[in-house]
């Protein structure tokens, strides 16, 4: 299923800054990034609980925010791009 995980990080503090490093990195070993913090995760169920695990982890729940979107495995249908950074499908290689 494609699941859009987008984040907020308070980075006011040193700490801030290496939180939104390590939530980036995560979400990189799981999706794409689409925009600055927006990523297309194309998980099973049990990947969708370790990712949203570790990323629940690394934050602060005073400062920063997650939210996971589940658009399902027919989401072909639902999204619409628009400008720059051209559209892509999440399930081929990532390296051609």
């Amino acid at each position: 299923m494609l699941v859009l995980i987008t984040y907020d990080v308070n980075t006011e503090t040193a700490g801030g800054k290496k939180r939104l490093r390590q939530i980036a990195k995560t979400c990189t070993d799981y999706g794409r990034r689409v925009q600055m913090s927006v990523f297309e995760c194309e998980l099973d169920a049990a990947q969708l609980v370790m990712v949203r695990a570790k990323l629940l982890k690394i934050m602060d729940e005073k400062t920063d925010s997650l939210r996971f979107y589940s658009l399902g495995n027919h989401y072909k249908s639902k999204v619409e791009h628009y400008g720059a950074k051209p559209s892509f499908d999440v399930t081929e290689p990532l390296i051609v």
